[in-house]
């Protein structure tokens, strides 16, 4: 953010602060009219950011961005003809920003290429053929389930303590590991602890180097946490258009970016829609979404964390986040009780992209053999818990003792957590994990070569320990 005069001239002037509440500010428009998302300046404080949000018969309603305390009624207001804008470009790499484009690292600011936030490049034309490929994650129940393609969106849903941000980090770990990624990571009201963890895991293993970061932390105001998501978009967008890049976009935690948005929308004194949250809210995710995707010039590839409140998969904001994403990760309060880590569900995680023609008809017949008999095993515990599993049939018994074995199989140790456990993390490759699980459902492999053998070995030892 540039540097806003102290003093306004007559050219410039455009009323007095007429109310105050909350993050709202209200000035009486008696001359200039600004810009919807435009920038305000407060005489005799330089310092402060107002941005116009929308109008009404009294003048413009703006957001206290910083939520200031020195507003007072009657102050004089000025246009600066500027807009929210972060730096784009390579000389961003491997630094840290906050959403109005300042640095958080502690080093110079960027400011010889800048983007405004609120004006998304947008995609005048798509006319690269449809291709599907496969970005390996290393993690099992990640590469089977919902599998990782380029282009696309996958969404690791859950309540709080139960997982995703590691699972997140993980991902980071692994899909950036060892290759030239370019990644854009965007955190949004989450943990400082959790912040600043991944930014020296990310530096120590060399990731940094190759990635852009922008946080909205859960001590920023609504405004800040609200505009990060799009300041995020902003910088995948510049390297996709203009450096023809392929961007992997990674987004902890998108809920909050609701949370924040119906926070201002609270200020405001707006009448909430569905579930309470702000009437423009569904329509400004489908916005944010809209950003997050591929041109014929590259690709944006994100990973969205999805908060679910009080654990409740109904909620219309879930609900709304789910529908725009191509896999949805489902992690359960009660597995991860069980110490199973990715405490993945296996029955409610689904994912539009697991077809044969992206997939393969082994993969795919896999599936619908493992979900087949994960839903069997839900219908069974309850009948276990009365008679006790010597009474089921043989069949039965054999298709509850083999997803006990799946439940166990897609347990995994992570590597970002290896100073926490003591144990080094797994990284599976995606054949070892389709043998692995044909092993256990003792189905012949497709693939009898001597690789695939060994894979399948590697994997039941590894399952068995």
């Amino acid at each position: 953010m540039s540097k806003k005069e102290s003093a306004i001239s007559d050219n410039n002037y455009v009323g007095n602060i007429i109310a105050l509440k909350g993050l709202m500010v209200e000035v009486e428009v008696v001359s200039a009219k600004p810009d919807i998302k435009e920038l305000l300046s407060v005489e005799g404080l330089p310092d402060i950011n107002l941005e116009v949000s929308y109008y009404t018969d009294n003048g413009a309603v703006c957001v206290n961005i910083d939520n200031s305390m020195e507003l007072r009624c009657g102050q004089k207001v000025g246009r600066s003809k500027q807009k929210v804008s972060v730096p784009v470009g390579p000389k961003t790499l491997g630094r840290v920003f906050n959403a109005l484009g300042e640095p958080l690292d502690g080093k110079p600011a960027v400011d010889d290429k800048r983007r405004i936030v609120s004006e998304p490049s947008g995609i005048k034309s798509y006319h690269k053929k449809q291709s599907f490929e496969l970005l390996e994650t290393g993690l099992k129940v990640i590469d089977f389930l919902t599998p990782f393609v380029k282009g696309r969106k996958i969404g690791i849903v859950g309540g709080a303590g139960v997982g995703k941000t590691v699972l997140t980090m993980e991902m980071i770990h692994n899909v950036t590991k060892d290759k030239n990624s370019l990644s854009v990571y965007c955190g949004v009201g989450e943990r400082i602890r959790e912040g600043n963890e991944l930014y020296e895991t990310l530096k120590d293993t060399g990731v940094l180097n190759n990635t852009v970061m922008f946080f909205g932390q859960m001590d920023s105001t609504p405004a800040i946490r609200s505009m990060v998501g799009p300041a995020a978009a902003t910088a995948a967008e510049y390297f996709r258009d203009e450096e023809g890049k392929d961007i992997l976009f990674f987004i902890d935690n998108i809920y909050r970016h609701i949370q924040a948005m119906t926070e201002i929308s609270t200020n405001f004194g707006l009448i909430p829609s569905e579930g309470g949250y702000a009437p423009n809210v569904f329509s400004e995710l489908r916005r944010l979404q809209d950003r997050l995707s591929s041109s014929d010039k590259g690709s944006i590839t994100s990973v969205q964390a999805v908060y679910i409140p009080a654990d409740d998969l109904s909620d219309p904001a879930v609900q709304s986040i789910s529908q725009q994403l191509d896999s949805v990760l489902v992690l359960n309060r009660s597995i991860a009780e069980q110490g199973i880590r990715p405490a993945v569900d296996l029955l409610k995680t689904t994912s539009s992209l697991l077809t044969p023609a992206i997939v393969g008809q082994r993969h795919y017949d896999l599936v619908a053999k493992v979900q087949a008999i994960m839903q069997k095993y839900d219908s069974l515990k309850n009948i276990i818990a009365i008679i006790g599993e010597n009474e089921l049939s043989p069949d039965d018994r054999r298709d509850y003792q083999n997803a006990k074995k799946l439940i166990q199989f897609f347990s995994q140790d992570f590597s970002v957590a290896e100073h926490l456990t003591g144990k080094p993390g797994q990284y599976f490759s995606r054949e070892q994990t389709l043998s692995g699980i044909e092993e256990i459902l003792g189905i012949t492999s497709h693939d009898n070569s001597k690789p695939a053998k060994e894979a399948a070995k590697k994997t039941q030892e590894t399952a068995a320990k």
